[in-house]
Formats: structure tokens, sequence, C-alpha cells
């Protein structure tokens, strides 16, 4: 399924739940916006999030894809491992921090039946099917394309008397070559381009799921008390986490049609989200149960998907590799970074 349309059909489905579903549901008083409600003052924020977010976004994301200006920030340089490992970092803690505590708060809400939202830790236990989901996805999906390679290089060398047709194919599908033409290079080559992909696009999805739910309730809430911290920790977050996304998606070497797809649904689905919010405010209503159960287990989902992405597929697989495994110096300071980046986004929880 191409890039493109896995993400608008999963965009859309989303904004289905999170939009049309909560405004069935009957309302609760359990949570308020307390003495700080101000629908014009909101509006203007929210119209500031919606821009300042948007361009956050695109900077963050953009960055590693202009390597090529940037010699500093391309994939085989330590600057790019160190600041990949401090987006993982703000990655991970998103997934802890910010999105579980949120599924927590939906799904043990007072506005919910006792049993069994608050009889069950139903937060977690989404959260785990999800990364054990999440880990089923990623390992069909690189078994199934590394068949289709597989295959597609057999055939041609088979059809024709040039042995090295078969590699020009796998050389030609990928639109890459590494190494000094072997066979082997240019397999091991192949598979770790399908781990770079898979992981883009896998993380992507996490990541779009999460910005629906957070952009539909700050386009919902009339709190400027509350709107004007969580755009500033919004920016932060899109900034850095797009960073590691960015590094994600040069890694898969896409083309240009499918990188702008990618950095135009990562950049626009927050901002998309707070207008929905906006447009839907006298209808949605975020103390509903039905929005409450939704945007919990979304939220739940999101959270599980973004902690396996962290740490198995970014963390692990650098850690583990042999660029950091063969500096002792440039693994402290990767580590290092990771942590600021964790720390950063937890402290970034106070606010929002």
């Amino acid at each position: 399924m191409a890039p493109s349309f896995s993400f608008t059909i999963t965009t859309i489905l989303l904004l289905f739940l999170t939009a049309v579903l909560p405004t069935t549901a009957e309302q609760c008083d359990a949570k308020s916006e307390g003495g700080c409600r101000d629908k014009v003052e909101s509006l203007k924020l929210k119209v500031i999030a919606i821009f300042s977010i948007l361009a956050t976004s695109v900077i963050g994301v953009s960055l590693p894809l202009f390597s090529r200006l940037i010699p500093a920030l391309r994939p085989d340089r330590n600057l790019f491992v160190i600041v990949k490992a401090f987006a993982s970092g703000v990655i991970l803690a998103t997934g802890y921090m910010h999105v579980m505590p949120d599924s927590f708060e939906d799904l043990t809400s007072e506005c919910l039946p006792e049993r069994p939202w608050r009889k069950f830790p139903f937060t977690t236990f989404i959260a785990m099917l999800s990364a054990v989901f999440t880990l089923v996805i990623d390992s069909c999906c690189v078994s199934c394309l590394k068949k289709k390679v597989s295959a597609a290089a057999a055939t041609n060398a088979n059809a024709s008397t040039c042995p090295e047709a078969g590699e020009r194919k796998e050389v030609q599908l990928f639109g890459h070559s590494h190494g000094d033409g072997h066979g082997h290079d240019l397999h091991a080559d192949a598979d770790q381009l399908l781990r770079y992909r898979v992981v883009a696009q896998v993380l992507e999805v996490g990541i779009v799921v999460h910005s629906v739910v957070i952009g539909l309730s700050m386009g919902a809430s009339m709190n400027p008390c509350t709107i004007k911290p969580l755009i500033a920790a919004l920016c932060f977050h899109q900034m850095f986490e797009g960073m590691g996304l960015g590094g994600c998606i040069l890694q898969g070497e896409y083309g240009m049609k499918v990188k702008g797809t990618m950095v135009f649904f990562f950049s626009t689905t927050t901002p998309f989200g707070i207008a929905l919010g906006i447009a839907l405010s006298n209808v949605y209503s975020d103390t509903s149960s039905t929005s409450l159960i939704v945007e919990g287990i979304l939220n739940a989902v999101s959270a599980g998907l973004l902690n396996y992405m962290a740490l198995v597929e970014l963390l692990a697989s650098d850690f583990m590799g042999p660029k950091l495994q063969g500096s002792k110096k440039l693994m402290a300071v990767a580590f290092l970074a990771v942590l600021l980046g964790a720390g950063g986004m937890s402290v970034m929880a106070i606010w929002a």
C-alpha cells in the first residue's frame, strides 16, 4: 500500500472516530474549564497555535532532509546520530509522559461507569497489545518486502544472461547502491533500507494518531490558561519529534513525492486537528463518555506504538549498531542526548 494512501485512510478514520462519535454521547461535568474561560481569547490563541505549530513542524521534519545543504546532518556523520538520539528521547518521553497519562485520565474518568473502566487498567493493557501488534506488523512487513525483492531479483537474474542483471534490478527498486557491487552487499543494503522504510511509516502513523487527538482537544478548549503553555510545549514537541521522523525518512531514501507526502501529513495533522476542534467546539465535548473512551483508546494505542518504536527501532537499533558500538565517546554523548531529549519533554508535562 502506498504511503500516501495508507496515511489518508488512517487520518480519515481517526478524524471520524474523534469528531463524529463524541457528539452522540451524553456530557459529564467531572472535567471543567475552571475559572479561566474566555472564548474570544481562546480563539486568538488557537489561531496562533495553528501557524506556530505548523511552522515548527515543517522546520523540524525538514531539517534532516536538507542534509545536502547541511553536511553535518548527513546520516553518516556523528552529529546526525546525536540529533537522532535526542529526538528519540523526545519520542520516548512523549509516549510515557504525555500520551499514556492522557489515556489514564480519560479511561479512569468519573464520567465513565466504574465497571469496567476503573476496575481494570485498560490503558496499559491496550498499550501492551499495541506494542505487540506493532511488532507483528513490523516483522510481517519486512518479511513480505524481502520476499518480493528476492523474487524480483531472482526472476531478472534468470531471465538475463548477465549475472548482474538481478543486482541492477534490486538497486533500481530501491534507488540506491552502496558497497563494492557484490550481491551480498546489495542484499544487506536492501534489507537495511527496508528496515528504515518500515520504521518511518509505522512511526508516522503513531504520531498522526496522537496529533489528531491533541489537536482536537486544544481546538475544542475554551481555557486560555491551558492553551498558552500547551502551544509552547507542542512547538517543542513537534520540532524535535519531527527531527526524529525526518531522520528516519532520510534514511529510507524515498523519492521526493513520498517525502513530501510524509512531511505534509506530519506537519498538518495537529493544526488540522485544532481547526477541526474549533469548528466542532459547539457540539464536541471532551467530557462525554464516548469522547473519553475514543480518546483514551487512541492515546493508549499511540503510547504503545511510540514506546515500541522509540526503544526498539530507534534507540536499540542505533546503540547496538556498529557506529556507536565502535566509539565509546560517541555512545556516551548519544546517551546524554537521549537523557536530555527525554528530560526536556518530561519537564514539558508540567504545562501540557
